[in-house]
């Protein structure tokens, strides 16, 4: 029943490996900004 496919065209399998990336990509992101956010927040504070 694996290869059943969902509305997203994808199998089970697929979708898991497909959230995992999706996840490691997001987290990537969010580290990244806030870092950005702190470093610009020590260059030029917005608030006193």
């Amino acid at each position: 029943m694996s290869d059943k496919k969902s509305v997203s065209g994808l199998t089970d399998e697929e979708a898991q490996e497909f959230h995992t990336y999706y996840m490691q990509g997001l987290v990537g992101f969010t580290a990244i900004a806030v870092i950005a956010h702190i470093l610009v927040w020590a260059w030029r504070p917005w608030f006193h």
